[in-house]
């Protein structure tokens, strides 16, 4: 058997990584993983998560942005444990704070993070919090919150702190607006445009310019319904 010495800096973030689901069943964010490992960039996690996702130690569950799971402990033997279903916690969590939750004619979704309207930033976060929105922004069972950060959009009226409400959709049309996730790290916010194989992700703003990806480089996760701006 083939053995592999992690790096300290691996070896602390696969740690933190099993103590995290074991003590909360979810995931970390990067965001509370660069504090953690004492780390000023993001990118760098990406680094070290690719890495280890290559050794085999941990797996990035499909269609989920930013969750990471175990495979292995620091050790190299199996990681198996019957709470890391982060699916069936996510739905759990968003169900049981629903349940807590007052609503006034609105609608309790989840909160993911930041959305870059600019430069990608490093994929979603996992959700922590939830927001109430009206029911009239709601178009599906399936929708989240997004906190944009940037000014590539602003030519459509979404400007940087506003938040968005996504809907996850199979049905995307050019012109939508949408969250799209490149290479299964970076999150950015942009209009669709297909033609061919090509896929175009277009700012609403002179000073940005379009990028051209193939299929297999993006993965849409949903599309923008709506704005909420606080003054």
């Amino acid at each position: 058997m083939e053995i592999v010495i992690l790096t300290k800096k691996q070896n602390q973030l696969l740690s933190f990584l099993i103590k995290r689901i074991e003590e909360e069943g979810i995931s970390p964010s990067y965001e509370e993983i660069c504090i953690e490992l004492s780390l000023k960039s993001k990118s760098g996690i990406h680094r070290i998560v690719k890495s280890l996702e290559e050794r085999g130690y941990v797996e990035r569950l499909q269609n989920k942005a930013r969750a990471i799971a175990p495979k292995k402990h620091t050790n190299g033997q199996p990681y198996i444990s019957n709470v890391i279903n982060l699916t069936n916690k996510f739905l759990e969590k968003k169900s049981n704070e629903q349940n807590d939750t007052p609503t006034l004619n609105g609608q309790s979704i989840p909160l993911l993070g930041k959305i870059a309207a600019g430069t990608p930033l490093e994929a979603i976060s996992n959700y922590d919090q939830l927001i109430e929105v009206p029911s009239s922004y709601i178009s599906s069972n399936n929708c989240f919150a997004l906190t944009v950060e940037g000014d590539s959009m602003i030519d459509e009226g979404i400007y940087d702190g506003d938040t968005i409400i996504i809907n996850k959709q199979p049905e995307i049309k050019n012109g939508d607006i949408i969250v799209a996730l490149i290479d299964k790290e970076e999150a950015t916010l942009k209009k669709f445009r297909k033609k061919g194989d090509s896929i175009a992700l277009e700012p609403a703003n002179k000073n940005y310019k379009t990028q051209i990806y193939g299929p297999d480089r993006i993965t849409i996760q949903g599309k923008m319904s709506a704005l909420i701006r606080r003054y």
